[in-house]
């Protein structure tokens, strides 16, 4: 293969657990996002934007929408022959198959991967967080410090640091300690799940965890203080636009709603670092005669008989006649039937609500209806 400067290796086996119903069947970065998309798409589409051609990723837990959605990777434009998009699921050797440990397991056991490009660098990133940023920028800024590793940071409210990763840095921003979320956190950096590493660095660094019997084989546990406490050069990156973990039901619902904003904070419609998707192929969506739509996202392949109000409706999603939407979610293929309301809720990748039912969430202060992928509800 054609020696590359950086590859892409895509942690993408999360559970993402919190999320409930949304990830019993599916991945969590698997999972349906702002009508026409998946999770993972803004990391895909960040690496075809930032013109890293060379992607692999590590899949674990419910693979199979996510494996077929990925597909060549053609859709993001990383079906290279000389590169592009690999799926890397945990495989059997001659001692024996298992799943993978850890974050640093999963680089460590397709470390053949990325010897076949002979990379300069190795770009980790996370297949679950919502952003978009050029990564070609931080590897400039690691490559002007002579970095070992380079940590993408975004500043947090210091209430809030204690669920990351979270470093302290002197005047030029090289890594003086790092805690991986610390009951009182002495600094607001919180590592975003993003690091460059210098190949040489990291391959020897993995290969000395996996020896070591008392790790977690996990970056922030473990190879980065390991990498610290050998006095490597480590850099922390800032990054000062839209990012977001969608980790809970919560934040997944408050992050779609806030697309129908005017002036939304993360803006997908912006033709700069365009968002990728594998969800073209339906035919436009079809508004009827007698329906009502305000403020809704309305994706290719839905119809719309009956009412949808302050709601995002996905790809291939349906809304009979006389139904009514509000304040919803719902994912491709949903269904909801003439007559039935839905209110403050996220309806299931092809889950129905059926003819006259009422699936309602709480007052805006409590909490959201969630029906899970291929469900059906009914009144009772």
């Amino acid at each position: 293969m054609r020696k590359k400067e950086c590859i892409a290796m895509l942690l993408a086996g999360g559970q993402g657990s919190r999320l409930g119903p949304l990830t019993r069947k599916n991945a969590k970065p698997a999972v349906a996002f702002g009508g026409k998309y998946r999770i993972i798409d803004f990391s895909l589409s960040n690496c075809i934007n930032s013109n890293i051609d060379t992607v692999g990723v590590l899949t674990q837990y419910k693979p199979l929408i996510l494996n077929s959605y990925l597909g060549n990777g053609v859709a993001w434009d990383l079906d290279n022959p000389e590169g592009g998009l690999h799926i890397l699921p945990p495989y059997a050797t001659e001692s024996g198959g298992r799943w993978y440990n850890g974050t640093a397991d999963a680089i460590y056991r397709n470390m053949d991967f990325i010897e076949r490009y002979d990379p300069e660098y190795v770009l980790v990133l996370s297949g679950d967080h919502l952003y978009k940023m050029d990564y070609n920028e931080m590897l400039t800024f690691h490559k002007k410090n002579n970095a070992a590793l380079t940590v993408s940071v975004i500043q947090v409210p210091m209430e809030d640091a204690s669920r990351f990763g979270v470093m302290s840095v002197d005047g030029d921003m090289r890594i003086t300690k790092f805690e991986e979320k610390p009951p009182k956190p002495e600094s607001n950096l919180a590592s975003m799940g993003i690091y460059i590493f210098s190949w040489p660095v990291l391959r020897n660094a993995l290969i000395a965890d996996h020896k070591d019997p008392d790790s977690s084989k996990d970056f922030g546990k473990n190879i980065i203080p390991n990498l610290l406490n050998a006095g490597e050069r480590l850099f922390a990156y800032t990054f000062s636009g839209y990012w977001k973990d969608v980790g809970t039901i919560d934040s997944y619902y408050e992050a779609q709603m806030s697309l129908l904003d005017e002036h939304p904070d993360f803006n997908i419609f912006e033709s700069k670092m365009r968002i990728f998707s594998n969800a073209n192929m339906l035919p436009p969506h079809y508004i009827g005669s007698n329906a009502v739509v305000e403020r809704s996202l309305v994706c290719n392949g839905c119809e719309v008989l009956g009412t949808a109000k302050n709601s995002i409706i996905s790809y291939d999603a349906h809304i009979g006649i006389g139904a009514v939407v509000e304040d919803a979610i719902l994912l491709p293929g949903a269904r909801v039937e003439a007559g039935a309301r839905v209110f403050r809720a996220i309806v299931g990748e092809n889950a129905t609500i059926e003819a006259g039912a009422c699936f309602c969430g709480g007052t805006e202060k409590e909490r959201i209806a969630v029906l899970g992928d291929h469900g059906r509800y009914a009144s009772v």
